[in-house]
């Protein structure tokens, strides 16, 4: 997970100010310490971490809770706030046409970054071009060829040519019918007077609407200057923050990012093509503190999932009908939206209730589940209670699986048949998510 230390450091906290027996001096102090070393442990800005802290300390003992909220509530509720200031505020890239210039060191996987955000604009339903405008690194060319032709956008490049400028020129020009042009531009192993010049003189010819930086999280706090140079010559938009699955300076570099004032809009959280997530500092937040991000959730769920199968199964859930056969059809649409693990934590709660090798070890036992229902017969998955000990062994064996195994997803099937039958017979809960759903464009048709 993004900053797995830092976020299981924090949910420890709040773990602590519900588990105490009331919110005092004391406990407030000892749970900014908590706060403090947690953050400088993520590679936070120590000026920085003080001064979220202190702040922290200041509105507990001051501030009253507001009507209706307990004193535990309203420290937990300072905490996220104090947490998502750090980040400064979000900042959406406009769905239209324009033209990007990516900018950043080697390294920092800004070719990569490149194929992805031209992943999340054709996902838009925007015709994208791509350009390989990088003439210092060899590998560059090949590297954006294969991931253009991967996910099937336009692309320019031209291997004799070593000035970025002329590529860069003619790049645009020949793309200019797509609606978001990209183009990749050279790198160094460090800042160079040369670097900033050709850079300057690329965006001179793309007029570029976004200038995006492209920054490795495990830069941590030099991220900062990075980020300043960068700006000062081009005029950075945004910036993008690769690696920051991995990263235990990832506290660093966002923390520094945010202090130039230059918006991060996506981070990096894996080295698919669709792991690029839009940056929110408060769904950010939530996640760190198990308190989830059902808004990512849906977005996620929207743009993986047949809306189609989704609407005829959810119609199907609310009338209280729940086989094996729709438990499947769960199973691979959840698939479908990434790692399961990464969706867990997206729930409320879950993260907090969950351990580490509990979330992790999910993806593997959801593709036994669907191994094992693969050897069941039609009559077995439309109604589970057939299966006694001699068809769980021959299922088993099927499968390639333990029959203990097999008694597990079973247990697992009517757990959650329970869970659905009562969910069906709640009118009123029921009525809340049709709500939800008609407002995110469901069509759920009469009740």
């Amino acid at each position: 997970m993004v900053l797995e230390k830092l976020g299981s450091s924090l949910r420890d906290v709040l773990r602590k100010i519900a588990g105490a027996s009331h919110i005092d001096e004391s406990l407030i102090k000892e749970v900014v310490r908590d706060i403090q070393r947690a953050l400088l442990q993520a590679d936070v800005n120590v000026e920085l971490a003080l001064r979220i802290t202190r702040r922290l300390q200041k509105r507990a003992f001051e501030e009253k809770p507001p009507a209706g909220m307990s004193p535990r509530e309203h420290v937990v509720r300072i905490i996220y706030e104090e947490l998502v200031k750090i980040l400064g505020e979000a900042r959406d890239l406009p769905i239209a046409k324009q033209r990007i210039l990516m900018v950043g060191l080697y390294g920092n996987g800004k070719t990569t970054t490149v194929g992805k955000l031209a992943r999340y604009f054709q996902k838009k339903g925007l015709s994208v071009g791509v350009v390989a405008a990088d003439t210092h690194r060899p590998a560059a060319y090949d590297q954006l060829k294969q991931l253009a032709d991967s996910i099937k956008v336009e692309f320019y490049g031209d291997r004799s040519e070593k000035s970025a400028v002329k590529v860069a020129r003619a790049g645009v020009k020949a793309l200019e019918a797509a609606e978001v042009v990209i183009v990749d531009s050279s790198g160094r192993h460090a800042l160079e007077a040369e670097l900033i010049e050709e850079i300057k003189a690329v965006s001179k010819v793309v007029q570029p609407t976004e200038t995006i930086l492209v920054l490795d999280a495990a830069t941590g706090q030099q991220a900062g200057p990075q980020a300043k140079a960068f700006h000062e010559a081009v005029g950075v938009t945004s910036v993008i923050l690769t690696k920051l699955d991995g990263s235990a300076k990832g506290g660093g570099a966002l923390s520094a990012v945010a202090e130039t004032k230059a918006p991060i809009v996506f981070v990096g959280v894996g080295e698919k093509i669709e792991d690029l997530e839009k940056f929110d500092p408060p769904r950010f937040i939530s996640r760190l503190l198990g308190m989830g991000d059902l808004e990512s959730l849906l977005e996620k769920a929207q743009e993986a999932i047949d809306e189609e199968a989704a609407e005829e199964l959810t119609k199907k859930l609310m009338s209280g009908k729940f086989t094996l056969h729709e438990m499947y059809e769960q199973i691979e649409m959840l698939g479908k939206m990434g790692p399961t693990q990464k969706l867990l934590r997206m729930i409320p709660g879950v993260a907090d209730r969950m351990k580490e090798g509990e979330l992790d070890g999910t993806q593997g036992k959801l593709r036994r589940f669907l191994t094992i229902m693969d050897s069941m017969t039609d009559a077995e998955m439309t109604d589970p209670k057939l299966v006694k000990s001699a068809r769980v062994t021959r299922i088993a064996r099927g499968a390639g699986v333990t029959p203990r195994e097999v008694k597990e997803l079973l247990k697992h099937y009517d757990m959650s048949r329970k869970a659905i039958k009562g969910f069906a017979g709640n009118r009123k809960m029921r009525k809340q998510l049709m709500k939800q759903l008609e407002s995110s464009g469901v069509d759920l048709g009469a009740e």
